[in-house]
Formats: C-alpha cells, structure tokens, sequence
C-alpha cells in the first residue's frame, strides 16, 4: 500500500499534464532548450503567437494538431499524418523528420542529440 502513495504525486502529475509529459522528456532544461531553439529551430521557426517563417510559430505546438496552423504552408504529407504534437511526436520528428513524416518538406535532417531534444521541448512546452 505504501507503493502506491509513493508513486501517487508521478500519477496526478500525468493526469493533470493530460498524460502529454513523459518523466524522461520533462527532465529538460528550458534555458538550454531557448539556446537549442535559437540555433536550430529558429531560422525557420518562430515562438511568437501568429507569427510564421518559413515554418509554422511553435507558439502552443505542445498539444497542438499538426497542419492547422493559420497561414502556415503545409506538405501534403504532413497534412494527411493526423498527428497530435505530443511530446513523444515532437521528439521523434525532430530526431527524424524525413523518416517521421515521408513525404514531408522540412529541410531539417534531425538533431541527434536526446538531451537537447529534451532541453528543446521543455522549452516548447512553456510556449503558451
């Protein structure tokens, strides 16, 4: 019985993150993401709500469904993906756009490294 109070607080924590937050991509750090961001995200990519580059704002991705961003230029592909931008997506598609989405039309070939895709989407999740 002990156990299972022990593990309560990782419980509601899921549950009120509506079960989008993964213990081992939560442990980002938000700075180092903004410095991830800026140095691989942000030439096509904005964090301003509204505000499109050559990609999509990253404004409010966490949750979002991908393609619906307003007066953003699509792939058909990732258009027809039906994917919903939970933590575990974003990760593997910025790990491996071409091999998440085939067909897609990021010019991005990924970025290798687990602790800045961590670093880099809890940095995403604070853009709300």
């Amino acid at each position: 019985m002990k156990a299972i109070f022990r593990s309560l607080p990782a419980v509601v924590l899921a549950v009120l993150a509506g079960g989008l937050v993964r213990p081992a991509l939560a442990a980002g750090d938000v700075e180092k993401g903004k410095d991830v961001f800026a140095t691989e995200c942000a030439e096509c990519h904005s964090v301003r709500e509204g505000k499109n580059k050559k990609g999509p704002s990253m404004f409010g991705v966490v949750g979002r469904k991908a393609a619906t961003v307003a007066d953003a230029t699509y792939s058909d592909a990732l258009k027809a993906s039906g994917v919903l931008w939970t933590p575990d997506k974003i990760d593997a598609y910025v790990a491996a756009p071409k091999k998440f989405v085939p067909g897609g039309k990021m010019k991005y070939d990924g970025l290798a490294s687990g602790a800045e895709r961590a670093d880099l989407l809890a940095y995403l999740a604070t853009l709300r």
